[in-house]
């Protein structure tokens, strides 16, 4: 059952959900704004793919089935604890006829709903998820080793499978990309990568070398000590906000931490 969804506003988007009778989607909590009195909400920990109440798999019932649904609900909390993700999910469900619920980012900027047919997965930056069908699993993809030292810090992505309409959000406007289109390979900003999908291998790599220029990149370019690199032949969202920016702003606005002339590396603090 396709999910009706429709995109609406613009600094600051939302979406609003269309329910068929017995049709259910859920959001991570904080994420919700409104719904009408005939769709019920229910507050889980566990997310679609830890069955969400159901009867454990391979286990059947008894006590051998609640002690397996009891432990993938734990390690599915432990990743996003791990992860600086939400506890909780909350479902909602249409019943005795169709229902609206309303969901929106937390940030301002856009909001896009992506069609997942179960073929390619889709990975989306922390805190983008928004809102799915129950048919979309949500999970967490860890890409420490190699990726996160080559940059010198470990990054957490948010992962969707399964089929279905997942919405996400990003700050300020989106553009998409193909890597294909620009000879294989971007980089961009870590803070500007929304989404991309599964096929695209995404690394970190330093700004240089460790000679004069690679330094002065680092120290005074705004950028840090690392790029975002994203490779292959498939979609890629970036965003046009970062939320670094956006606090540096903020700060600067209410006469707190300012950017320093060494840019992104170092900060002053004012009184």
């Amino acid at each position: 059952m396709t999910l009706q969804q429709e995109i609406v506003g613009n600094a600051m988007q939302m979406a609003v959900v269309n329910l068929q009778p017995g049709q259910t989607v859920y959001c991570e909590a904080g994420k919700f704004l409104f719904k009408t009195t005939n769709v019920t909400m229910e507050t889980r920990l566990s997310g679609p793919s830890g069955s969400g109440g159901q009867q454990g798999q391979g286990g059947g019932g008894g006590m051998g089935g609640l002690l397996r649904q009891a432990m993938g609900t734990a390690m599915q909390v432990g990743q996003r604890v791990l992860a600086g993700e939400s506890l909780a999910f909350q479902y909602f469900t249409a019943q005795g006829g169709q229902g609206t619920v309303g969901f929106a980012g937390v940030l301002p900027g856009e909001m896009r709903a992506l069609e997942l047919d179960g073929t390619r997965a889709w990975f989306a930056e922390k805190d983008a998820f928004v809102a799915a069908e129950s048919t979309v699993d949500f999970g967490i993809a860890f890409t420490g080793g190699r990726t996160g030292m080559s940059g010198g810090e470990g990054f957490v992505l948010e992962k969707f499978t399964g089929h279905g309409t997942v919405i996400i959000a990003g700050a300020g406007n989106f553009i998409d990309l193909n890597p294909a289109d620009f000879g294989g390979r971007i980089e961009v900003d870590t803070g500007c990568v929304v989404a991309f999908e599964e096929g695209i291998r995404y690394g970190v790599q330093r700004v240089g070398g460790l000679n004069r220029q690679g330094i002065m990149n680092a120290v005074f370019g705004g950028e840090g000590l690392s790029l975002a690199t994203l490779e292959g032949d498939g979609r890629v969202i970036l965003q046009s906000l970062t939320i670094e920016s956006l606090a540096n702003a903020l700060k600067k606005a209410q006469g707190g931490d300012k950017q320093g002339p060494t840019g992104g590396l170092f900060s002053t603090h004012v009184g």
